[in-house]
């Protein structure tokens, strides 16, 4: 290997690659599968790529019938993790149709029958529903979940970006996962 191509390696090598790639974590007993109704942002959908490669997550479904997406912002948001999470456009109704029945569908949404996320015990095998960044879920998608939960907010700013929302609630799972669920 030339030394260009050794710099290149070590350029990608951050922190926080090396401090990780030092430390041994159980494995989690399944796999997480995100699906987002009508997401309209692409760099929103980038984020939610980088983060079903943090947890391990094989793909993301966007469900819905009609998208223009410039790729090249998506592609650009998940950096590297494009290449390793695919991106599936995908019907509800088709995504409902091939989902296993062994996984829980767990919507992020603050809806009345919604329950504080610190509270809930959430499944192993899991899909976690997230809604458009205007509308949330609408209700007959709200309908087919197994669970609803909510991120409490105790600040002025009652509203969370959809990836940022994602984050919270995918690593309260793993958390739950790997050291206990102690609710």
């Amino acid at each position: 290997m030339c030394f260009k191509e050794k710099d290149n390696l070590r350029a990608m090598e951050t922190n926080s690659v090396v401090f990780f790639n030092s430390r041994k974590y159980s494995e989690l007993p399944a796999l997480p599968i995100i699906a987002a109704w009508k997401i309209i942002n692409p760099e929103n959908i980038g984020n939610l790529i980088r983060l079903a490669d943090n947890v391990g997550a094989a793909e993301v479904f966007i469900l819905g019938d009609d998208f223009q997406l410039r790729m090249s912002s998506v592609k650009k948001t998940a950096g590297l993790s494009f290449n390793n999470v695919k991106l599936s456009f995908i019907s509800p109704e088709l995504f409902f149709s091939q989902l296993s029945p062994e996984y829980r569908l767990v919507a992020i949404e603050t809806c009345e029958d919604s329950a504080n996320l610190y509270t809930q015990n959430l499944p192993e095998k899991i899909v976690f529903l997230l809604g458009n960044e205007r509308n949330g879920l609408p209700d007959d998608l709200l309908g087919k979940c197994d669970q609803k939960v909510h991120i409490p907010m105790t600040g002025k700013c009652k509203s969370m970006n959809v990836s940022h929302a994602l984050t919270v609630v995918l690593f309260e799972w793993q958390r739950q996962m790997l050291f206990g669920k102690n609710i």
